[in-house]
C-alpha cells in the first residue's frame, strides 16, 4: 500500500483536477435524482393495502384522494369552484352534492345522513380522486394548483397535501442541513485540533465525496427525502474519523521521515488504509444491516449511507493528502496548540477506579434496558409537522367542521350482491368511530330515485371488476382506536366478500406499525451479528467482540431510553435505524482503544498499564470524533421543522457523545476485569505471552 501512497504523493495535483471535474456529472445526478416524499410507499408490495392501491390506479384511473373543505361560499360558487378543480391538470375526479343531483335540486331531498357528508352550518366538503399516486410529481402540482385556484376559505386536506407540505419544506431546509453541520463541525475541529483551517480541507474532501455519493443515486432511480435529508449530514458525521486518522497518522510519520513531507505522507495514506478498512467495514455493516427491513426505507438509506462511506475511504486516502501536500505552508501558519488537555492522569484514575466504573455500569443497566424497551414511538407522520403548514391546518379545519380525520377506501367486487353490498355498507357505517360509509348501494338504498343518479357517479364508483366504497372515520390515523376500526372493517369486509380490501393512510399505517415492529428485531439482530463477526476477524478473539458490542449496545440502551424519562415520544423509524447507526459509527472508538491494548498487551505489559496507555493515547481521538458527529447532527436536530429529521439527528447526536463517555469510562474497566479471559481466548495475545513465558524460564 506504501507504492500506492506514493503514487498518489506524485500525481497529487492530476487527483484533484479529477476531483474537480468528477464534482460536474455528480452533481447533475444528484439534480436529476428524484425524490420520494411519501414514507408509506416503503411498504412491501404484496400487502393487499399496496394492492389495493395498485387497483386502484389501474381500474379507475385514481391514486391520492383528498378533501376539500369550502367556507362560507354560496351552491352556485362551490359548483363554479368544483368545475375549476376539475380542469386542473393530475385531478381525476371531484365528488360533491351535484355529482349525485343538479344543484337545482334543493339539498333537502337528500336524506339527512347523506346531506351531512357534504355540508354543515359553515361549509361544504368535496372529494377530490387524482390521477396518480399520492407522491408523484403530477399530484404535488395539482395540490399547488389547487391552492392557487381557490383561496383561504378553501382547506386542502390529505396526505398528499402533507406530502406536498414536506416537500415544500425539506427542499428549503435542506441546503441549511449542510451549512450547520459544516460550520459547527469546522468550529469544534479548529478548537480542539491543532490547526485553525486544517478542519476547512476535511471538509472540501468529504463535501467532494458527499456529491460522488449523492450524485451517483441517480442509479437508483429515486431516493426517500428522508434519506436526501440525512445522508450528507450522516456521511459528514461518520467519515470524519477517517480525516482524523490520516491527519495523525502523517504527523507521526514526519517525526519518522523528518524534512521528507511526501515519503511521511505516503507512508501515513498506508496506515490509514489499513485503519479505516477495518474501522469502515463496521460502519457499511450497519448501514447494510438496514437492506434487511421489510420496510424498503431501511434499505433506501442503507444502500445510499454504505455508498458514502465507501466514497469518504476513497476521498480520504486520495483527496485530502493531495489537499494538505497543496496547501502545507497555509496549515503550518495556522497550527496551534490543541485545547484538550494531555489525558495520562484521567487515564490512570480510570484504570485505578475501575471497579467504580464496573458498578456504575451494572446499576445503570437495568433502567437504561426498562427504557429502551418502554420508550414510546409514534407513526401519525403530521402529528408533529408544523401547525403553520396548510395541510395541517386543513386537516384541523377537516376534525373541527366534520369531525372527520382518516378516510378509508374499500375496493369490492362489482358483482358482489345488492342485498350483501347494503349490508356490508350498514355494518360498516355502525362501527364505532365511522361518520359514514358511502357506495352506490348506499345511494340507490336511499329515498333518492335510481334516475336522480347521474351516469357519471356510477363511473366514478364502479369500474372492471370493481366498486369502490368511501369510510370516513372519526378516529386519528395510528391510533389505537382507528386500528381497531380498521381490523372491525376488514372483518365486515370479508364476510361478504373475500377478495375485499380495505385501502388508504390509515389501514397503510396500521400494516407499517406491524411490519417495522418486525424489523426492528430483524435488524437489530443482522447488525448486532455482522459487528460481531468483523469485530471477531479483526481481533482474532472470542471474548473481544462480546466486550466491544455489549458495550456499545449499553449505549444505544442509554440513549433510546431517555426518551422514555423525558416522556418524549420518537418517529417509529428512529427506534429502528438509531440503534444500528450508533451501533456501527461509534463501534469505532471501541476498536481503536482495544487495539492499542492489544499491542500493548502483546508486548508484555502489565495489565493495568497496558490499559492506561491505550487510554491516554486514544482518549484524544475519541473525544474530537464524537465532538465532530455530535457537532455535525446536533446543529440540525434543533433547527430542523421536520421532527423525523430533528429527532432522528437529536438523537445521533446525543448517541455519539453517550457512546464517548462510555467508551471511556466503561470499555477500559471491562478490559480491566475481562484481561484474563481476553488473554487466552486472542489468538494473537495468547501466543505472544506463551513466547514470552518460554523465554522468562529458558
Amino acid at each position: 500500500m506504501v507504492k500506492a501512497g506514493k503514487k498518489i504523493v506524485k500525481y497529487r495535483i492530476v487527483i484533484l483536477i479529477l476531483g474537480l471535474l468528477l464534482l460536474i456529472p455528480s452533481a447533475l445526478g444528484y439534480f436529476k435524482t428524484r425524490v420520494n416524499y411519501d414514507i408509506l410507499y416503503y411498504l412491501p408490495d404484496n400487502i393487499d393495502t399496496m394492492i389495493g392501491q395498485d387497483i386502484l390506479m389501474d381500474d379507475f384511473g385514481k391514486g391520492a384522494f383528498a378533501m376539500e373543505v369550502v367556507e362560507g361560499m354560496t351552491t352556485k360558487e362551490s359548483a363554479d369552484l368544483k368545475v375549476r378543480i376539475e380542469e386542473v391538470e393530475g385531478v381525476a375526479d371531484v365528488i360533491w352534492y351535484d355529482s349525485l343531483m343538479d344543484t337545482s335540486v334543493p339539498m333537502s331531498v337528500l336524506p339527512n345522513k347523506f346531506r351531512e357528508i357534504f355540508n354543515t352550518d359553515n361549509a361544504t366538503l368535496m372529494a377530490i380522486f387524482f390521477e396518480d399516486s399520492t407522491s408523484a410529481d403530477s399530484t404535488m402540482d395539482a395540490i399547488h394548483e389547487i391552492r392557487s385556484v381557490t383561496n383561504k376559505q378553501c382547506y386542502l386536506s390529505s396526505m398528499s397535501a402533507v406530502v406536498t407540505d414536506i416537500k415544500d419544506l425539506s427542499e428549503k431546509e435542506t441546503p441549511i442541513y449542510v451549512l450547520i453541520a459544516v460550520i459547527l463541525t469546522c468550529i469544534v475541529l479548529s478548537v480542539f485540533m491543532d490547526c485553525w483551517v486544517l478542519p476547512i480541507f476535511f471538509m472540501l474532501s468529504i463535501g467532494m465525496a458527499i456529491v460522488y455519493n449523492m450524485g451517483t443515486n441517480y442509479f437508483l432511480g429515486e431516493i426517500s427525502y428522508i434519506t436526501k435529508a440525512l445522508s450528507a449530514v450522516l456521511q459528514l458525521g461518520v467519515t470524519m474519523d477517517y480525516s482524523i486518522f490520516l491527519w495523525h497518522s502523517y504527523q507521526e510519520n514526519q517525526q519518522h521521515y523528518d524534512g521528507d513531507k511526501e515519503r511521511a505522507m505516503a507512508h501515513a495514506i498506508a496506515n490509514t488504509f489499513s485503519s479505516v478498512v477495518g474501522s469502515s467495514v463496521t460502519t457499511v455493516a450497519g448501514f447494510i444491516a438496514l437492506c434487511f427491513m421489510s420496510f424498503t426505507l431501511g434499505r433506501d438509506l442503507g444502500i445510499v449511507m454504505a455508498k458514502g462511506v465507501i466514497c469518504g475511504v476513497i476521498s480520504c486516502v486520495t483527496i485530502l493528502p493531495s489537499l494538505l501536500l497543496v496547501f502545507d505552508k497555509v496549515i503550518q501558519k495556522t497550527t496551534h496548540k490543541s485545547m484538550i488537555p494531555k489525558m495520562d492522569k484521567t487515564a490512570a484514575l480510570i484504570t485505578r477506579h475501575y471497579k467504580a466504573f464496573v458498578l456504575a455500569f451494572l446499576i445503570l443497566l437495568a433502567p437504561a434496558l426498562l427504557g429502551y424497551r418502554r420508550a414510546e414511538v409514534y407513526y401519525n407522520l403530521d402529528a408533529t409537522l408544523p401547525k403553520y403548514l396548510q395541510s395541517i391546518q386543513a386537516n384541523e379545519k377537516l376534525a373541527d367542521e366534520f369531525d372527520m380525520n382518516a378516510t378509508h377506501m374499500v375496493l369490492a367486487d362489482a358483482k358482489l350482491p345488492s342485498k350483501d353490498a347494503k349490508a356490508m355498507l350498514n355494518e360498516m357505517s355502525d362501527v364505532a368511530g365511522v361518520k359514514f360509509a358511502l357506495g352506490l348501494d348506499s345511494i340507490l338504498g336511499s329515498a333518492v330515485p335510481r334516475d336522480f343518479i347521474p351516469a357519471e357517479v356510477t363511473e366514478k364508483l364502479k369500474q372492471g371488476d370493481w366498486q369502490l366504497i368511501l369510510v370516513q372515520s372519526e378516529y386519528k390515523v395510528a391510533t389505537d382506536e382507528v386500528n381497531e376500526q380498521c381490523e372491525i372493517l376488514n372483518s365486515i369486509i370479508k364476510k361478504y366478500d373475500s377478495s375485499g380490501m380495505l385501502i388508504g393512510e390509515a389501514p397503510c399505517t396500521k400494516d407499517l406499525i406491524t411490519i417495522t415492529d418486525k424489523d426492528f428485531k430483524v435488524v437489530s439482530a443482522v447488525s448486532i451479528v455482522a459487528i460481531f463477526l468483523i469485530i471477531t476477524v479483526v481481533f482474532q478473539s472470542v471474548s473481544l467482540p462480546v466486550i466491544l458490542v455489549a458495550v456499545i449496545e449499553f449505549a444505544i440502551f442509554i440513549n433510546l431510553g431517555i426518551p422514555y424519562y423525558t416522556g418524549t415520544k420518537m418517529p417509529f423509524i428512529a427506534s429502528i435505524v438509531i440503534g444500528t447507526i450508533q451501533l456501527g459509527a461509534t463501534v469505532d472508538y471501541a476498536i481503536l482503544m482495544t487495539t492499542r491494548y492489544k499491542k500493548e498487551r502483546g508486548n508484555g505489559r502489565e495489565r493495568q498499564e497496558a490499559i492506561r496507555i491505550a487510554l491516554s493515547s486514544s482518549i484524544n481521538s475519541v473525544i474530537v470524533s464524537a465532538l465532530g458527529f455530535f457537532a455535525a447532527t446536533f446543529g440540525v436536530g434543533l433547527y430542523s421543522d421536520i421532527d423525523m429529521i430533528s429527532a432522528l439527528c437529536t438523537l445521533m447526536a446525543r448517541g455519539a457523545i453517550v457512546s464517548m463517555f462510555v467508551v471511556i469510562f466503561v470499555l477500559p474497566s471491562m478490559l480491566m476485569v475481562f484481561d484474563k479471559v481476553i488473554c487466552v481466548t486472542t489468538r494473537e495475545m495468547h501466543q505472544k505471552k506463551e513466547k514470552l513465558k518460554t523465554a522468562a524460564t529458558s
